[in-house]
């Protein structure tokens, strides 16, 4: 029996109020498959995902309900071209800010956006969509080597084939995705995040998935196995490359095993090919002369692509992605936002300068609700041409695609009274990565004066889902479920 559930395009709805419906729907769509898969008495799935939350929505359903089940990706998008070079929808947004400082003309920009998408596929360099496929390989809750072929070759068909056989051999055997979702499971597959430049959001996703499995997982844990995991696969958006050319150098089964020589991952952990990823990642063909994937004597880093930081500023913790860019320290003046229009329109208009710290806040998992991504505002300063001279925090999330020295999941948000909510502009922001600490210059007492005259804001929406789900869900540093 083929059902569908809801799907909220990240591509379509980024910029715009209906983003804070993206993350909203990772809980109605695993809570969708739930509900029919229990009313069916279904004694097996398949669950086929596509973009961002639709990949760790079908994998918590797969775990609340943990019947035999496999989860298979529908694949990435080829990349398109612009003068001579391959482009992803990264480039899009990036020449909005591009065109908004004058660096681009609106030819240019109609020519980019023409050709950055062309064809069926999730976003295609290692942004959300991609960055979950891997991880979930590396899970074991999908079979190795399938996640990866992109959506229009023509091996995709076979791939889905074995799904369905796959699914059978699960039911016959009684592997149920609790065995697979183990502790030792999820450290593979934050350590797919680390050593592949992943996005951040992938720890909201595994937080919330760990708890749906009954795993303990706690957002420090990122930063424990990004320590240990070197930066080896060069995608963007930090890196030169996108999943199709991932593909053709050995895949995603080519990171594994080089993690798997390097003894960075548990490589007895057990797939739902019935095999470990051990025995799975030792199958990987390498394409000689590849460039994708490093060789592990000579990584991008030597430590993942993630870091999480503490401080005055972020008592739970924030999530920093460090792939792409060597800021370590910066130190600027606060330029606050209470959403992320407000932000986006001060970058447009040239009011951001080089040494300033952007503070967007009130975009947290209640307060937005539903925790926008900031890809808008990333993308503009980076087009104007500030990547490298402009920080950012936000209590939102930020999209696979955002690059740059770019702190978001600031938690507590700003709508629970997280300090956040007491940054003033002109205060001083502190960013240092490797003391692992974000703090703005102000004493605690200052801090809590500030607080006493600090008052909620009132709820957004009054009614229906957003107003349900802003009453319900967790703090981002648990992984924004609810409960």
């Amino acid at each position: 029996m083929e059902f569908n559930t809801v799907s909220i395009s990240d591509g379509i709805t980024m910029g715009a109020e209906g983003m804070k419906a993206s993350l909203i729907s990772r809980e109605i769509i695993a809570d969708s498959i739930e509900l029919v898969a229990r009313g069916n008495h279904f004694d097996g799935l398949v669950c086929i995902s596509g973009c961002d939350k639709t990949i760790p929505g079908t994998v918590m359903a797969l775990a609340r309900l943990d019947l035999p089940g496999v989860m298979l990706y529908g694949g990435s998008i080829a990349p398109g071209r612009y003068e001579g070079r391959d482009v992803t929808i990264q480039d899009v947004f990036e020449a909005v800010g591009a065109h908004a400082a004058g660096r681009m003309t609106d030819g240019q920009l109609k020519a980019i956006e023409d050709v950055a998408c062309p064809g069926a596929g999730a976003c295609g360099g290692q942004f959300t969509a991609n960055t979950m496929a891997t991880v979930f390989e590396f899970l074991g809750i999908s079979p190795m080597g399938g996640n990866g072929v992109p959506a229009m070759v023509e091996r995709k068909d076979e791939v889905a084939f074995e799904a369905g056989k796959l699914v059978m051999d699960l039911l016959r055997r009684d592997l149920r995705p609790r065995q697979i979702i183990t502790r030792e499971g999820l450290e593979n597959a934050i350590a797919a995040v680390a050593a592949s430049g992943g996005s951040t959001n992938a720890v909201l996703h595994l937080l919330a998935i760990a708890r749906e499995a009954g795993v303990p997982l706690e957002i420090d844990d990122f930063d424990r196995i990004s320590a240990r995991t070197p930066l080896i696969a060069d995608l963007k958006p930090g890196g030169r490359f996108v999943a199709t050319d991932l593909y053709e150098a050995g895949g995603i089964q080519l990171i594994a095993k080089r993690l798997i020589e390097g003894g960075h991952l548990h490589a007895d952990a057990l797939t739902v090919t019935g095999k470990t990823i051990g025995e799975e990642a030792r199958k990987a063909s390498e394409k000689p002369g590849q460039e994708v994937v490093r060789p592990l004597s000579d990584p991008l880093k030597p430590t993942g692509g993630l870091v999480i930081l503490h401080g005055n500023l972020a008592p739970e913790g924030c999530v920093v992605k460090i792939a792409g860019h060597n800021l370590t320290d910066f130190r600027g003046p606060a330029r606050v936002f209470d959403s992320e229009e407000a932000a986006f329109d001060a970058v447009q208009h040239g009011r951001i300068k080089a040494g300033d710290v952007v503070v967007i806040r009130y975009e947290g998992p209640m307060g937005g609700p539903g925790m926008r991504e900031m890809l808008g505002v990333t993308a503009a300063i980076v087009g104007a041409g500030l990547g490298d001279s402009v920080a950012l925090l936000t209590d939102g999330r930020f999209s696979g695609a955002t690059h740059g020295l770019m702190a978001g999941h600031v938690a507590p948000e700003a709508a629970r009274g997280g300090p956040i909510a007491a940054v003033r502009d002109g205060d001083t922001i502190v960013f240092d990565v490797n003391a692992r600490r974000l703090d703005f210059d102000l004493s605690d007492d200052e801090v809590k004066s500030r607080m006493k005259e600090w008052k909620a804001p009132t709820p957004r929406y009054a009614s229906g889902v957003m107003a349900k789900y802003a009453k319900l869900v967790s703090s981002a540093s648990a992984g924004a479920v609810t409960n």
